[in-house]
């Protein structure tokens, strides 16, 4: 569990703090698909959005080791909320790859512009004087509800070589958000669909993702935007996932603790006594290592990562933490009493929401391993891939 709650500084105290705001709203929040006005002004205010923001525009130019932190303790009063604020800290650092113009757009007045993001490319566009016209539907985008502006990924014409996919920026007023989000877990992110009709999208309100791919941003951005997408964006969608364990067991532990408060002659949960704290012991040093493992990942892109070998190697780390967690939630909630599985019992939802956000892309374990292992491979990490033995082993 967490440690001296009275050392937290910066973002991270913030994100303790926004747990506490965002816990009493959560069941409001899972009812309406999105959360409250009152949650999503907290992640603002408690500095998510200006994270990865340049200091020039006002930004904190914060380190990966601290958001990670931060939505995990956000997650322990509400992961749909954690998830929001991770995903709303994440775009700020993308969107240090646009143009002078494109980050004028954003910050200028502030650094605290909610923005959203279309991640797979969707959607056409039509080449206009120095842009493009844009129309097209983008699923999953989370805090939509919220934003003041987002980035699409979208196919553009790129002369003879076809189609470029590139991310371009558009305000409020040019895209609606329709209802689509219809989960059994993180049901709060309010991850709906962005159509937009026909908008203009000037150039130098865009950027390739192939950038955004290889972690190539424009000349001064911060050291943290010059990491691969790969690198990273595990930790974007894990931390809310270490949180929601953190808030099962704890809220495994409290009924685990009133159940034996009863007396001897009253059967603790679903198994037995000592299976339970079993369970509950089992969790926490399982939690606790994830959570290690969560910090040298973030610790590593702090310290700068290139593609290749390391790249895959963050992913799977990312990828292996999500699914220890997940499978650790799973325990207890199978330990549980049916108490625990009331539509109004924190941990049923813990669990919902643990279990679908590590199903996420980014956190599947099986191509996050194949890709560390090959490129390991073509690398030739094990040796002996050109000896005689290697050979006569084929």
């Amino acid at each position: 569990m967490p440690g001296n709650e009275d050392a937290l500084v910066g973002l991270v105290a913030a994100g303790r703090r926004l747990a506490g705001t965002a816990a009493p709203h959560a069941p409001k929040s899972e009812t309406a698909r999105r959360l409250t006005p009152e949650v999503a002004d907290a992640v603002v205010e408690a500095g998510f959005p200006r994270h990865f923001v340049p200091a020039r525009w006002g930004g904190t130019e914060g380190t990966f080791a601290e958001c990670v932190r931060a939505a995990a303790y956000t997650a322990e009063g509400d992961p749909s909320a954690a998830w929001v604020a991770s995903v709303v800290a994440s775009l700020g650092r993308m969107a240090t790859y646009l143009p002078e113009a494109g980050q004028r757009a954003l910050w200028q007045a502030t650094p605290d512009t909610f923005i959203a993001c279309g991640l797979v490319a969707s959607g056409t566009a039509v080449e206009e004087d120095d842009g493009w016209r844009v129309s097209g539907v983008w699923q999953y985008v989370s805090g939509v509800h919220f934003s003041d502006w987002a980035l699409v990924a979208c196919p553009v014409p790129a002369g003879d070589a076809g189609h470029e996919v590139r991310f371009l920026l558009v305000p409020r007023s040019a895209y609606t958000a329709e209802d689509s989000w219809f989960t059994v877990g993180m049901r709060a992110t309010g991850s709906d669909s962005l159509r937009i009709e026909g908008a203009f999208v000037p150039r130098e309100y865009s950027f390739p993702r192939g950038a955004l791919l290889a972690g190539t941003p424009p000349e001064g951005a911060p050291r943290a935007s010059a990491v691969p997408l790969r690198a990273v964006s595990g930790l974007t969608f894990a931390g809310p996932v270490l949180g929601a364990a953190r808030g099962a067991l704890r809220a495994f532990g409290a009924d685990l603790a009133q159940r034996r408060a009863s007396g001897p002659g009253h059967r603790v949960l679903a198994g037995n006594d000592a299976a339970a704290r079993t369970a509950l012991a089992r969790g926490l040093a399982r939690t606790e290592a994830a959570g290690l493992l969560l910090d040298q990942a973030a610790a590593a892109a702090d310290g700068g990562v290139g593609p290749g070998t390391d790249t895959a190697r963050l992913a799977l780390h990312h990828a292996v933490a999500a699914e220890l967690l997940a499978d650790t939630v799973q325990d207890v909630l199978r330990l549980s009493g049916t108490s625990s599985h009331d539509q109004q019992a924190p941990l049923q939802r813990f669990w919902r929401d643990a279990t679908t956000a590590a199903s996420h892309a980014v956190l599947r374990l099986e191509p996050a391993g194949r890709e560390y292992v090959d490129a390991l491979v073509a690398a030739d990490a094990f040796g002996g891939a050109h000896t005689e033995e290697g050979e006569a082993g084929r």
